[in-house]
């Protein structure tokens, strides 16, 4: 019997919620990870067979702690939770609203995975996907002909709380070492709430998150500390 386990923060909607349904798929049990208690067990019951509802909110220390307790051993942690509180400009956001996205972006990421740490190092093969942004790429973002450019409409919050995202899954990736896999994913502009720009022109989210979950399941000789796009190509940092 196949007893592999995953989480998935922020799994109730989005890019979060097709990951959890290809694990499934793949014969994971998978914890859907959902701040409120009915849309994570409403998520859960449309994954169907093998889906488990997680209260769980990344921001609270607490409530991170009593999730953990609940689980003995993880294969698999996708820190997809994330917000974009605003998509002004450096000069144009406030600290509170840089503090709010840092404390589900970044500190969240820090709260779940070290609160999991045991129960992932249980796991024979543990594997944890961060999900970012492309946007957070410094190389795409510098430059003689940058990819994404400052100004206004720049999410500069959401876009640095990523970088620094980005920074954190190489020192996990350096400081857990083997067996542990720890990447970070650019899954791409998604049709999602996340992303208001793209529900029109935005990809399919599915497509994104089936990124996500190729590098769940990497082999043992694969990658750790990498930046990869949905396709499995490396992103410069």
């Amino acid at each position: 019997m196949n007893d592999r386990t995953a989480l998935v923060t922020g799994a109730n909607k989005g890019i979060g919620h097709h990951i959890a349904r290809l694990l499934a798929a793949e014969g994971f049990i998978v914890y859907v990870g959902s701040r409120d208690a009915g849309r994570g067990q409403e998520a859960a019951a449309e994954i169907g067979s093998g889906a488990r509802p997680l209260v769980l909110d990344v921001t609270d220390e607490d409530g991170v702690a009593r999730a953990a307790a609940r689980i003995d051993r993880l294969d698999v942690l996708v820190n997809n939770a994330g917000i974009a509180v605003t998509l002004d400009s450096p000069t144009e956001s406030t600290p509170a609203e840089f503090r709010r996205t840092y404390e589900t972006n970044v500190l969240g990421v820090v709260a779940v995975t070290n609160a999991f740490l045991p129960a992932l190092r249980r796991s024979a093969r543990p594997r944890i996907v961060n999900v970012s942004s492309g946007t957070a790429s410094l190389a795409w973002s510098t430059g003689p002909n940058p990819q994404f450019t400052p100004g206004s409409g720049s999410a500069a919050a959401y876009r640095s709380s990523k970088a620094a995202l980005n920074a954190l899954t190489v020192l996990y990736a350096q400081t857990l070492g083997e067996p542990f896999k720890v990447n970070a994913l650019a899954p791409g502009a998604r049709a999602t709430d996340l992303n208001p720009r793209a529900r029109v022109r935005g990809g399919d989210p599915e497509e994104g998150a089936r990124g996500a979950v190729g590098l769940a399941l990497l082999p043992d000789d694969g990658p750790s500390g990498g930046f990869f796009s949905w396709d499995g190509t490396p992103v410069p940092w």
